[in-house]
């Protein structure tokens, strides 16, 4: 998933879903700022605690299916949880010419799908692989 961004050095990235933050890491190798909202205050915690001293990462503790719109637009966006499809918060808050991939489907059986957005719509790129991921829970996922 991070490999389908190609990120550049100069980018915005969102995450959504920071588990541990081991991904949270290898996007801040990548991007020159990384945003990571996780549902868990517990995960966010120890993901902050692995992440100490990168100062280009910030744990957010909330409802990854809004995204974070207080900090956007976002070049890339990641999303780590399944859904049948991408959020409109989150597809609002990609940047023109920018990358999402999300695992698509209900969870435990997922298609992981790179998207780019032009002329403001977002557009299906390519499949990057089969997955087996968690819900996208709150406001814009599962109840």
């Amino acid at each position: 998933m991070v490999e389908a961004l190609a990120l550049a050095a100069a980018e915005r990235v969102l995450e959504v879903g920071t588990g541990y933050g081991w991904q949270t890491a290898l996007l801040a190798e990548l991007a020159r700022e990384v945003f990571s909202v996780e549902r868990f205050a517990d995960l966010a915690e120890t993901a902050r605690a692995g992440l100490a001293g990168r100062g280009n990462v910030h744990v957010v503790v909330g409802d990854g299916s809004q995204g974070l719109p207080e900090y956007a637009p976002f070049d890339a966006i990641l999303v780590a949880a399944a859904y049948p499809k991408v959020p409109e918060p989150i597809a609002k808050q990609l940047a023109e010419g920018g990358r999402l991939v999300q695992p698509l489907g209900y969870g435990g059986a997922e298609d992981v799908v790179l998207f780019d957005k032009r002329a403001a719509e977002l557009h299906r790129v390519r499949s990057v692989s089969g997955a087996h991921f968690v819900r996208l829970h709150d406001g814009h996922g599962f109840p």
